[in-house]
């Protein structure tokens, strides 16, 4: 078959794609994988909003349209409009982002409206895994509810075949974090999460209340010699075994900058700037992205038809990702 033939063959294959529902075809992840510490790496950091803010060294396009939005949903949605409607939609959020109504969006009205997107992602997260939980439909979640859909487990004490865990022990220290995490965001001690208490609970890195325990727990997984301590032995851990130099040159230079106080070792606010994502710093590094893409007459505010004119970086369109699949098709071609 030409070049050509295989070009309009995939063309109609994502024609077809494009017309099946969103949900279709989308296999159900192992509960595991659904455990509360969803943004949590391997090493224990959490990776927040910024997880996938880049991708392979380039900006995540799907980032920006997020943090404009305010919701996976909306974002989704965004791209199946055609791009008038698109911009239509688009004006009437620039108008509630403009705070002071003078027809520009400053670089701190901006960055409060991307910390509001935040907030309202976590929650539009943390709903959606509660009314997976909830399965008497009262709108909570009982610890029972959330140890037979995340562990598969009747009780604590269960045991059962391994299957996403190294170690029987791993997973009850699992298990065990996860209790304390839900005690402490179970704000009215009635032994059931509601809506407000679960998004506590599904993101406690993003909630000052609940940094104390995201303390406890990060010392008691990190702290080896039980001092109330973060060395640099344990600052890098089993990581540091096997990897160059430079590695553990930029690890050391990490580790001197998160030591404030300069005395060799991570203790408390040290520690959770370690561990837990900066989300000013996040919304600041986007501002300066989207400042850099758009602001096309450098006055440093974007008029709304500076943001208009780039409406596909705000919020996308159906006519980009069209474009993504032409250029993935295009991509294909290349590799022939």
């Amino acid at each position: 078959m030409s070049h050509l033939g295989i070009f309009f063959l995939l063309l109609a294959f994502v024609l077809v794609v494009n017309s099946i529902p969103a949900y279709a075809g989308v296999a159900h992840a192992h509960k595991h994988e659904k455990h509360n510490s969803k943004e949590r790496l391997k090493d224990g950091i959490y990776a927040g909003r910024d997880a996938h803010h880049h991708e392979d060294g380039d900006h995540n396009v799907e980032f920006d349209h997020e943090a404009i939005i305010g919701s996976l949903k909306e974002a989704k949605e965004f791209d199946k409009l055609t791009p008038e409607e698109s911009k239509k939609r688009l004006l009437v959020l620039i108008k509630l982002m403009d705070l002071n109504k003078d027809g520009f969006v400053e670089r701190h009205e901006l960055k409060a409206w991307i910390l509001r997107s935040f907030k309202k992602l976590g929650e539009e997260e943390a709903a959606d895994r509660l009314e997976e939980i909830d399965v008497d439909g009262d709108g909570k979640v009982t610890w029972k509810e959330y140890l037979k859909d995340t562990f598969e487990m009747e009780n604590e004490d269960e045991k059962k075949e391994l299957i996403d865990f190294d170690s029987y022990d791993e997973e009850k220290e699992m298990i065990k974090s996860d209790k304390e995490l839900f005690n402490a965001a179970d704000l009215n001690k009635d032994g059931a999460l509601d809506s407000k208490e679960y998004v506590l609970f599904y993101s406690p890195e993003e909630h000052p209340e609940m940094l104390p325990i995201v303390l406890e727990h990060t010392l008691r997984e990190k702290d080896t010699n039980h001092n109330g301590e973060i060395d640099y032995a344990e600052f890098i851990g089993s990581a540091g075994q096997d990897r160059s130099r430079e590695w553990l040159v930029e690890e050391k230079d990490r580790f001197d900058h998160l030591d404030e106080n300069e005395d060799g070792l991570l203790t408390g606010n040290e520690v959770l700037n370690w561990v837990v994502p900066n989300s000013e710093a996040i919304a600041t590094d986007e501002v300066d992205h989207l400042f850099v893409s758009t602001d096309e007459d450098h006055d440093d505010r974007l008029s709304y038809l500076e943001i208009l004119n780039n409406y596909d970086t705000f919020v996308g369109s159906e006519a980009t990702d069209y474009g993504d699949h032409l250029e993935n098709i295009n991509h294909f071609l290349d590799e022939l």
